[in-house]
């Protein structure tokens, strides 16, 4: 397994984090990877994301698998067979008065997971960390 790991802090409570990063019909606002979202924060229930990563709009349709309000948001996409597998993740963890410490990463598994981090891992980190800047200039505003 790999990860992909960012961290930022954000001049802004884990409350408004949670807001900014749960209002998927704002993200065509702000957001500058995760273009889209469809669906709610509920876990168990499917999104329909669409990210762009290297000027190429892709869709993938996730599975929720964690949702605590103020705390944690994380879901896991896949391809059949095993092939490939992803687990993103965003932790929202509490940093001084009013302050909030976003670590945002992925684990990827299966069995082309090194030959497609090879091809996209430093374009995904660096996508990673300007979405995450981005969501700090929303918080904060």
């Amino acid at each position: 397994m790999k990860e992909i790991k960012t961290e930022i802090i954000i001049d802004a409570s884990p409350s408004r984090v949670w807001d900014v990063l749960t209002d998927f019909s704002a993200y065509p606002d702000w957001s500058t990877f995760i273009v889209s979202i469809e669906g709610k924060a509920v876990e168990g229930t499917r999104l329909r994301n669409t990210l762009v990563l290297k000027d190429r709009p892709q869709v993938f349709k996730p599975i929720i698998t964690r949702a605590e309000p103020n705390q944690a948001f994380e879901w896991i996409g896949s391809l059949p067979l095993g092939i490939f597998k992803g687990r993103h993740y965003f932790i929202l963890e509490a940093s001084g008065d009013q302050q909030t410490k976003l670590i945002h990463g992925e684990q990827f598994s299966g069995l082309l997971h090194a030959l497609i981090l090879r091809k996209i891992g430093e374009d995904t980190l660096r996508a990673f960390q300007r979405w995450n800047k981005a969501l700090k200039e929303r918080a904060e505003s």
